[in-house]
């Protein structure tokens, strides 16, 4: 414990930080400016609340932009998802298990999860799939449906709680697949006119899959890339190779991270992972159908697949064209330009999930006041 108290230490400390923002100054003050700032892009959620919550988004030179990516789990839940599982959770034989993030996030029509259980629908808030296990052995009575989002990170859990529930015999245990891969949306921003000068890789997600993945953004993309951790220290030393490699034209997939992330990631993870999974095209929000870029239960498990065993498909819905939430995700748009932003949408009406989530980028903007 005391090892973690000194790296994190060391990784908030203000001479550290005060000299790598100068390094990172030193590498942007040739080419950018403030009319023409290089532009990074976070892919991770945390990172987003790291730099709003440990004032670096302030601190960072007017030369340099950020921009929030796809990078938060149930931002980039796409409404036809949220539909699904408000039509799921409407029936009267089943008991929806979800993580506590998905409940207010506007579906259709303003509709949520919140709104759903106020109809009567049983939803219980858990926080982690095994206690949507527990919910299943209590509640014979009914089919529970986890909720299953997220990346990489948490889809191995999920995956090891459906081996779980078919080595105990729980039929009435199911999710609903959700999960989503991160490199390939990363391709979609990088064939955009996004003009994306980086990507501040996530720290998270790489600890699963390791930097291998990613590639691809270097040697087809050219584009420079980092895996940080989510220290001030971490994210600013990131940011620096980012500039450099822009300086030095040499992209590259840095691994600050090394104390956590490694080039082949959790083997054993990722073996999980796939027995349980199999890759298949995605709906995300903002960007809409990627190929090959969710998660799908394989047939072999097919007695936990909601889709399947409810049968129950993804609904066409109407989309929100008040909602900016998919810009945002995009890095087309910052949250304050939003013209909803802080007057009609703010964390106790939120009209997009960006609001909601605690790792959404408008619910950090309206936060920290930027």
């Amino acid at each position: 414990m005391s090892i973690h108290r000194d790296i994190s230490a060391l990784l908030n400390n203000p001479a550290l930080c005060s000299a790598l923002l100068r390094r990172l100054e030193a590498s942007l003050k040739r080419e950018f400016s403030a009319t023409n700032p290089f532009r990074f892009m976070e892919v991770c959620g945390t990172h987003t609340v790291s730099l709003f919550r440990s004032g670096l988004a302030s601190l960072l030179p007017p030369n340099i932009m950020h921009l929030s990516g796809p990078g938060c789990p149930v931002c980039v839940t796409h409404d036809r998802e949220i539909a699904c599982a408000i039509e799921l959770a409407l029936r009267p034989d089943t008991l929806i298990a979800t993580f506590g993030d998905l409940m207010r996030v506007p579906g259709p029509d303003g509709r949520s999860l919140k709104w759903a259980k106020a109809q009567g629908a049983r939803i219980e808030i858990v926080y982690s799939p095994q206690d949507a296990l527990a919910l299943a052995r209590a509640a014979s009575d009914r089919t529970v449906v986890f909720l299953g989002v997220g990346f990489e990170t948490t889809a191995p859990t999920v995956a090891a709680t459906i081996l779980a529930a078919q080595k105990a015999n729980l039929s009435n245990f199911t999710v609903l697949c959700l999960h989503k891969r991160v490199p390939p949306a990363l391709e979609v921003l990088c064939s955009s006119e996004n003009r994306i000068h980086g990507f501040l890789l996530p720290g998270h997600v790489c600890a699963v899959t390791g930097t291998a993945p990613y590639r691809f953004l270097p040697e087809k993309y050219r584009m420079p890339s980092a895996v940080a951790g989510f220290e001030p220290a971490d994210i600013l030393e990131g940011l620096v190779s980012l500039a450099s490699q822009h300086a030095d034209k040499a992209p590259d997939v840095y691994n600050q991270y090394s104390r956590v992330v490694s080039t082949a990631g959790n083997p054993r993870a990722m073996d999980v992972l796939y027995t349980v999974f199999e890759e298949t095209d995605a709906v995300w929000r903002g960007l809409e159908t990627i190929p090959s870029s969710g998660f799908a239960i394989r047939p072999e498990f097919a007695e936990f697949d909601s889709i399947k065993r409810l049968d129950i498909r993804l609904p066409e819905v109407k989309k929100n064209v008040q909602c900016r939430c998919g810009e945002v995700l995009k890095g087309r748009m910052k949250p304050t330009e939003c013209p909803l932003f802080g007057k009609r949408c703010t964390p106790s009406n939120p009209v997009g999930p960006c609001m909601v989530s605690t790792e959404g980028s408008c619910a950090a903007y309206h936060a920290y006041k930027l």
